[in-house]
């Protein structure tokens, strides 16, 4: 390799060959300017600069070529950052083909797969030689950053490894195919204009509820545009509008304050298709990317160039508008590996807008709200907990982000006002299955919300069949998504209407219900369950009833410390929508739960310890964390796309499309389904239901296996 010419790269399918200085100088250039947005851009530079000198070996080089032969190229930039004082960079470099790994310790042995020990495995010689890289490049030296504690460490790390990755893949896809780098979308100040001709014909409000909506979202404007970045609180009585309330701000706050995109967090996939299409409508679909595990975006030849688009842009976030989930969201922030973290450096200089904020789960809290501090403090975000039920999170802010305090923008006087007394609450004591349903039956529109799959099961049985739906997690999405639009038809028709559902169609699914019953929860959703009656306000609050009622059967566990600290807040307040109940229910529940529970899988601990646990940490965040397993139903589309998985199938664009499909079980029912040969594994993996009979059309997956017949071989 006397001829520095000859190193390169990468060499494309059609022959073409890119240099090795020409693809480190491309990513460099990319990742300072990623960078930036956090203002480390010249760290950005070096880690692009050096990432790949460990290409200069003769051994990758023949590799390049055709031979057999496994070469470990990541690791040279990582000792040559070191050098140099850049443990960030080097950390980023390490891990930008296999993901970042465990920090470990200096005295790690060579073959451990942690930094420390691939680290030593260099010092004692065992790299292939790659000293070619001297003769082209001079290695800028960024100032050191030295960091207060080890979270901060790590976030920053992520965030630079976000950067690297990132532009790595673009400046490679760009030689390899001639994929152009995306510019995503319009700017800030084009979708606030469109944002407010949208809303235009809102004004004048047409009655009380719209005029007190449109105090609101004025108000939202206005403080948007006088706010500096930080942290901010939207408490909105439910039927406030505070999806379009959120967004007002965001674009406002954002154009503002020169921020480049919002990002609109939600915790359930089951409304995030109907927000999602709400900003596609305000502000045009090219500008909105929508993304979770239950949606695809073609990329096939008869794709179209807009789904193209979106599937690139999933990958990373470059689109002024991302609407995704709390569990896209929060395990990308802890996660280790390049596919998950190429889109964080697109969170720098963003508004994050947490809708339903009392939804985020207690055994993560500690960690979540560790994470929005360190992307308010250091990374230019302005986060926005948006919701009708705030919890107290106060205490938690104060102990990670004790220099900002939070802003609330909603006009609480408003907000209190009687447009927004749309329900009145009674309490029905213990109530049998027979007694529930004759009082169901009794009503020509109502929905019934119970705390588990079994229990809606049991109810729906007693239920007159005319006019009577089912809703749980037991039905495959795409039959949920049918069943609704069922359901919303008869409302608006007037027709017979009796719903039994779980909690799922409490996280803003709009429907709109003259009387509502909700089995005994926590006040947060016991008020979720509120609003779904009298939604839109049209009926007279003291006709629109929301009882609440404890079942036949008892509870399953995990809602036992919420139901306690509920039961305590409604006997201490009269009213329990009033801020101050809401604010008692989430302190009784925290205490309830304890610091400990707060972080179950302990993961700031395991981060304190100063190691630098990328891998082990991304192992354990989980948002939700239940032992399920996925059973996919060949039913309606899902009959030709499981027969794509029997053939052999494996793509990440089947599974999404399967997910519409599929129904997850626990694990006890899950075995108990297998273990009477009511469903098939395919390559031990991805079950598949074999005994038809068992979903039923009304009420979904059965929950007991066809334990009556035998499989004899």
């Amino acid at each position: 390799m006397a001829d520095q010419d000859l190193y390169l790269a990468h060499i494309s399918s059609d022959g073409r060959e890119q240099r090795i200085l020409d693809h480190l100088t491309g990513t460099a250039q990319l990742s300072r300017q990623f960078a930036k947005a956090f203002g480390q851009g010249e760290q950005g530079y070096l880690a692009g600069l050096i990432h790949d000198i460990g290409k200069y070996s003769a051994a990758f080089q023949r590799r390049l070529r055709g031979a057999p032969v496994k070469v470990d190229h990541a690791t040279a930039g990582a000792v040559e950052c070191l050098d140099i004082q850049q443990p960030a960079v080097a950390f980023a470099i390490a891990g930008h083909h296999g993901g970042l790994p465990d920090g470990g310790g200096q005295g790690d042995h060579p073959d451990l797969p942690t930094f420390c020990g691939r680290i030593n495995r260099a010092r004692a010689g065992k790299l292939e030689p790659y000293e070619g890289w001297r003769e082209e490049l001079d290695l800028p030296v960024p100032g050191r950053l030295p960091f207060k504690e080890p979270l901060e460490g790590m976030f920053f790390t992520r965030m630079l490894y976000s950067c690297l990755v990132d532009a790595d893949f673009l400046d490679t896809a760009a030689f390899m195919d001639g994929d152009k780098i995306i510019c995503g979308g319009d700017s800030i100040e084009t979708l606030e204009q469109r944002f407010m001709a949208h809303i235009s014909g809102w004004f004048p409000p047409e009655n009380a509820l719209n005029e007190a909506r449109c105090v609101i979202l004025q108000r939202c404007l206005e403080q948007g545009e006088a706010q500096k970045p930080g942290l901010f609180t939207l408490t909105v009585p439910t039927g406030g509008g505070k999806t379009a309330a959120s967004m007002a701000f965001a674009l406002r706050h954002a154009k503002a304050n020169g921020l480049r995109r919002v990002i609109y967090v939600i915790p359930y996939t089951s409304i995030i298709e109907q927000t999602a299409e709400v900003f596609r409508d305000m502000l045009g679909e090219e500008n909105v990317l929508e993304h979770h595990s239950g949606v695809l975006y073609e990329t096939g030849p008869e794709a179209s160039p807009q789904s193209i688009r979106m599937a690139k842009a999933a990958e990373n976030w470059d689109v002024p508008v991302i609407v995704t989930t709390a569990v896209q969201f929060f395990e990308s922030l802890y996660a280790n590996r390049s596919s998950r973290c190429r889109k964080l450096h697109n969170l720098a200089g963003s508004v994050v807008i947490f809708d339903e904020a009392q939804m985020l789960p207690i055994s993560c809290l500690r960690p979540c709200i560790a994470a929005i501090a360190q992307l308010i403090r250091y990374y230019g975000v302005s986060a926005l907990l948006c919701t009708a039920t705030q919890p107290a999170l106060g205490p938690l802010f104060r102990e990670f982000l004790p220099e900002r305090v939070p802003v609330e923008i909603s006009p609480s006087d408003v907000c209190r006002q009687r447009p927004f007394r749309r329900v009145c609450f009674q309490n029905a004591g213990l109530l049998s299955w027979e007694a529930l349903a004759s009082s169901l039956n009794q009503e020509r529109q109502v929905l019934c919300i119970v705390n588990s799959r079994k229990n809606a099961y049991e109810l729906f049985q007693h239920l007159q069949p005319e006019g009577a739906f089912h809703l749980s997690t037991l039905m495959y999405p795409a039959h949920r998504r049918a069943v609704l639009r069922e359901i919303r038809q008869r409302l608006k028709e007037g027709r017979p209407c009796r719903v039994v559902s779980t909690s799922l169609i409490e996280a803003g699914v709009d429907v709109d219900f003259p009387r509502v019953f909700r089995e005994m929860a926590g006040l947060d959703s016991i008020l979720q369950a509120a609003g779904r009656c009298n939604r839109e306000g049209k009926r007279p609050w003291q006709e629109s009833v929301v009882t609440v009622f404890q079942a036949e059967s008892p509870p399953p566990p995990l809602f036992s410390l919420p139901i306690a600290a509920g039961k305590q807040a409604l006997l201490r307040f009269e009213k329990p929508d009033h801020p101050e109940a809401i604010g008692f229910y989430f302190r009784e529940l925290l205490d309830l739960k304890g610091e400990r529970e707060q972080d179950k899988n302990g993961i700031l601990p395991l981060i304190q310890e100063g190691r630098m646990p990328f891998k082990t940490v991304a192992e354990r965040f989980h948002l939700i964390d239940s032992a399920v397993q996925t059973v996919y139903l060949p039913r309606g589309e899902g009959l030709a796309l499981v027969e794509r998985l029997r053939s052999g199938e494996r793509s990440r664009e089947l599974f999404r499309k399967l997910g519409q499909y599929g129904v997850s079980v626990y694990e006890p029912h899950f075995r108990a389904l297998y273990e009477a040969g009511d469903v098939e594994l395919l390559d031990g993996e991805s079950a598949v239901l074999v005994s038809q009979e068992l979903y039923e059309e009304r009420t979904g997956l059965s929950l007991n296996a066809d334990s009556g017949k035998g499989l004899f071989i």
